[in-house]
């Protein structure tokens, strides 16, 4: 993994985790959680058999698992602690500052998002988090740069660091993901280069506290955009539905990234791996009384990569008789799925539309 930029101690960084975490509510015992695997960073770089198929199995039933990066993944989870501090910073901010970073009215997804800009249900319903993306093709300065506030401004070096380390891991996971599709080599990591343009993004994300209708959502019913994403949070309130069962809460676990599978990697392998439908609402018992911050890793195939099934993978299904793939670049497909629910871009017609691959992932 990559060198972290800062002089802090991971043995320091898990005192402070540990310190934060005691500090929060505890998240509920009597809840049944999502049946997530536990897979080892290490075991997956030390190529142990088991561990891989178990990785395989996670990747084609549910297209979730957690990560344990303790050991392997410690600069990551040292510049993910070090961004939760920075993420506060930003939220903290006036409004009036925040909102010189809403570049919505571009029709682009980077910046400052603000609270209820997007609806989430059926019934127009509003979201409840505020978030702030920041573009990994500025940060490498490999692409258009946004204006941002001072203290994102000043912290490019840790945000460059935890994109580095963040990808290398999603680049270990699609080396196995091509092996276990039967690609030829480099296959899935020739897609997803860091030096490209890509849509590739750094998200901080704060939800307010919910005293009262736990339950609402913060974000909408989705899957996600693009190819891997990688998550840190320390409350609840995200939610997986399972292929059999009811939605059910993820419990964050210290040492531990989240993992998923997006879209991208549904129609690479023609539904084979799953893309798997979650939401987010409002953190369950004593936990919804307070504010929720989550850090996000979004990697995405390049620019310019269509989204279709690899002809060249051994164990990739067929598509079925008279099925037409849509012809839709990596980039197009972001920018529909990331824009359509924003009010101020279509107004009364924005709308909480199952655009994905929620049609392959959804349970029968």
């Amino acid at each position: 993994m990559a060198t972290t930029t800062t002089t802090t101690t991971f043995d320091e960084t898990q005192h402070r985790i540990a310190v934060d975490q005691k500090q929060l509510p505890p998240f509920p015992e009597d809840l049944t959680t999502a049946p997530l695997l536990r897979i080892s960073l290490a075991k997956l770089l030390a190529k142990d058999k088991e561990e891989i198929q178990r990785f395989e199995r996670a990747c084609e039933e549910l297209g979730f698992f957690y990560l344990d990066l303790r050991g392997s993944g410690d600069d990551l989870l040292i510049q993910a602690d070090e961004l939760f501090g920075v993420s506060q910073e930003v939220f903290d901010l006036p409004p009036e500052e925040k909102l010189k970073y809403d570049f919505e009215h571009l029709k682009v997804y980077y910046g400052y998002k603000r609270l209820g800009a997007s609806v989430v249900d059926q019934n127009g319903n509003l979201d409840r988090n505020e978030f702030y993306n920041i573009s990994k093709d500025d940060i490498l300065e490999i692409g258009q740069s946004w204006p941002s506030p001072k203290v994102i401004h000043s912290q490019r070096a840790l945000i460059r660091s935890f994109i580095t380390s963040a990808d290398a891991v999603v680049t270990l996971l699609l080396e196995l993901l091509n092996e276990q599709l039967g690609l030829p080599h480099g296959t899935l990591a020739s897609m997803h280069r860091l030096q490209e343009p890509s849509g590739n993004q750094v998200r901080m994300i704060k939800a307010l506290p919910q005293e009262i209708d736990e339950g609402t959502m913060s974000a909408r019913e989705h899957t996600d955009f693009g190819s891997v994403t990688v998550l840190f949070n320390r409350l609840g309130g995200l939610q997986i539905l399972p292929p059999v069962g009811d939605w059910c809460y993820v419990k964050p676990l210290p040492g531990h990234a989240i993992i998923n599978l997006g879209d991208a990697m549904v129609k690479f392998s023609n539904g084979l791996l799953r893309s798997n439908i979650h939401r987010v609402v409002s953190p369950p018992g004593a936990q919804a009384r307070s504010t929720r911050y989550s850090l996000v890793y979004f990697s995405r195939p390049e620019d310019n990569v269509v989204l279709r099934r690899l002809a060249n993978g051994t164990r990739i299904p067929p598509l079925e008789d008279g099925v037409e793939e849509e012809q839709i670049t990596s980039k197009e497909w972001i920018a529909k799925r990331a824009l359509r629910p924003r009010t101020a871009i279509y107004g009364k017609d924005a709308v909480c539309a199952a655009d994905g691959t929620e049609t392959i992932s959804r349970r029968q």
